[in-house]
């Protein structure tokens, strides 16, 4: 009689389940994580991101007044220096105010929610148009990729901040006059998406053709999936990892584009500054001696960009070793 060699795990008694790593244990010996532990830019730059966004997601809480309440203006605090008190109220800022008596601090909290917002809601813009057109183009190919892929190059010959100028005028011209200020944050997201949708459409093109020509896609065609099936359930999950990585350094330069655009007057209102519209107000008092209104939004602005750009950095180098 022939006997089966015993499963260890039936002799100790134990399920099968009982000698796997769990989920979170996986992740955390996942390559991905042990080069995110050993890279202590990376760490740092995670840390200044997320402490930029939960500052501004918390702005209420955190933000000791609410700097666009009229009601809670003081113009007798105007121009107070950072931790000294004022003449003539004798109130102490952290980093000092404004022209109008507004804290400083609580104008960069609730003006970084804007720009959060502006250029989150604009990368997903950009990148679920980009990843459309570039799936299309992928696949189909012939006339529908020259059609695509021809318009894409002659975006890319003006720079983006041109383009998004030119689809902001645009539609602020269309938007009633009475409704402008209302809708000024969707024509900013709107022009900035409409900007940058082009590198996601090149690189999801490249990896489209390169997905189209494998076994599992041909198979799928055999067996009658439809086009749409096979882009979305077969083709899109195998290249979302170099999508990924243009999200998180597009988040970082979207966010530029829109303070460009505030800082030049075509951006943010001034009823819902965002860090560009602060930048500008700043500016006007720089050579009066009002240095801080100006200095602390432009720092958070950039240590804001900076750590989002590192962590994409970081990111591309993780999901690709073969960079390294």
């Amino acid at each position: 009689m022939t006997h089966l060699p015993a499963d260890p795990e039936t002799e100790t008694g134990l399920a099968p389940s009982a000698h796997r790593p769990s989920r979170w244990r996986a992740a955390w010996d996942s390559d991905i994580a042990y080069s995110f532990r050993h890279s202590p830019v990376a760490m740092v730059a995670a840390f200044v991101t997320a402490l930029l966004i939960l500052s501004a997601i918390f702005a209420p809480l955190i933000a000791p007044t609410n700097p666009f309440d009229p009601s809670s203006l003081n113009l007798m605090n105007g121009f107070s220096q950072p931790m000294e008190p004022n003449a003539f109220t004798g109130d102490t800022f952290l980093m000092g105010t404004d022209d109008q008596g507004r804290d400083v601090f609580s104008t960069i909290l609730y003006g970084m929610r804007i720009s959060l917002f502006v250029g989150a809601m604009a990368v997903l813009l950009a990148m679920v148009l980009g990843i459309t057109l570039g799936l299309i183009a992928g696949y189909f190919r012939g006339w529908t990729d020259t059609i695509i892929m021809r318009i894409a190059d002659v975006q890319l010959t003006f720079p983006s901040i041109l383009v998004a100028m030119l689809i902001f005028g645009i539609a602020r011209g269309i938007i009633p006059i009475q409704y402008r200020d209302e809708m000024a944050i969707w024509v900013l997201i709107l022009a900035i998406g409409l900007s940058d949708w082009v590198q996601f459409a090149r690189v999801v093109r490249g990896a489209t053709m390169v997905e189209r020509g494998k076994e599992y896609v041909q198979a799928a065609q055999l067996i009658g999936r439809s086009p749409l099936s096979i882009m979305v359930g077969h083709i899109l999950p195998n290249v979302l990892s170099p999508v990924l990585v243009i999200a998180t350094i597009s988040l970082a330069l979207a966010i530029i584009a829109e303070a460009t655009l505030s800082f030049l007057g075509v951006g943010a209102p001034p009823t819902q500054p965002s860090l560009g519209t602060l930048i500008r107000i700043g500016q006007d008092f720089l050579f009066s001696g009002e240095w801080w209104i100006l200095f602390f939004p432009a720092c958070t602005l950039l240590a804001l960009a900076l750590s989002v750009n590192l962590l994409g950095d970081w990111l591309r180098d993780a999901l690709n070793p073969k960079l390294n």
